[in-house]
């Protein structure tokens, strides 16, 4: 199974749209620069009333496919 360590940071008003649905999926780049693309909802156990903050290894299977994700921090 592959991982990206990925920083995210997403203001509580920025993470509502995504809460709400109106959008899916978030973009980020992990810290070796490369790009990937998560569905929102994944982050739904880190939210804070502040919105989601820390450094996340998100784990994917042999077809890229979303597996899990871990807070590192």
């Amino acid at each position: 199974m592959s991982f990206l360590v990925v920083p995210i940071k997403i203001s509580r008003d920025e993470y509502l749209s995504w809460y709400e649905g109106s959008v899916k999926l978030v973009s980020a780049y992990s810290i070796d620069g490369k790009s990937v693309n998560f569905p929102a909802n994944i982050l739904r156990p880190y939210i804070t009333h502040d919105g989601v903050e820390g450094t996340f290894a998100i784990y994917f299977d042999e077809n890229n496919k979303f597996k899990d994700i871990k807070r590192l921090e």
